[in-house]
């Protein structure tokens, strides 16, 4: 009987041991998920606020928004606009001589995710852009990856748009290479 007691005494050492470990590990990971999900939240909304500059057409909003050595990347720029940028000089220099071109800009998002990195974003966005001179409206879909660094300053931009709707919008299609 002594033995048989003793086995349960150190089973439930062994157990409550176990517990105790384990109760540790999953609020660990709990606190880790939680500082993941504010991670996730901050960039989605650092994604937001970054089309909301573009739809105000300031600048010096989406200058502030990257990181010192960001690049945006534009893989579909198909020889008729610039293939991307680095730096938060190259940044200012792509959208200073955009804003000017359009009278709005309008931005409507789709869908927003969090990636399983929560460093990551992916939007799905419309781009509604009102041309001047009552020259009509441009649109088209897009599709982006946001990079940001742990301060939630973007580091890489990847902008996925129809190469052949923008040619057509801006009178351009005998251009594309």
């Amino acid at each position: 009987m002594n033995k048989i007691y003793s086995v349960i005494i150190m089973a439930m050492v062994v157990l409550t041991g176990c517990h105790t470990e384990c109760k540790k590990k999953v609020d660990i990971l709990k606190k880790e998920l939680e500082m993941n999900k504010q991670i996730a939240e901050r960039n989605k909304a650092n994604t937001r606020a970054f089309l909301k500059a573009l739809e105000d057409m300031n600048v010096d909003a989406v200058v502030d928004l990257f990181d010192e050595e960001a690049v945006h990347i534009n893989p579909y720029s198909s020889g008729l606009f610039p293939e991307g940028t680095s730096g938060k000089d190259g940044i200012r220099q792509y959208w200073a001589p955009v804003f000017p071109n359009f009278e709005k800009m309008e931005f409507p998002i789709d869908e927003i995710y969090a990636m399983e990195d929560p460093s990551m974003t992916f939007v799905k966005f419309e781009g509604r852009i009102k041309l001047k001179n009552d020259a009509g409206w441009y649109n088209n879909d897009y599709y982006a990856t946001f990079k940001f660094n742990e301060e939630g300053k973007i580091t890489e931009y990847v902008e996925i748009f129809n190469p052949i709707t923008a040619a057509r919008g801006f009178g351009l299609i005998d251009k594309i290479k």
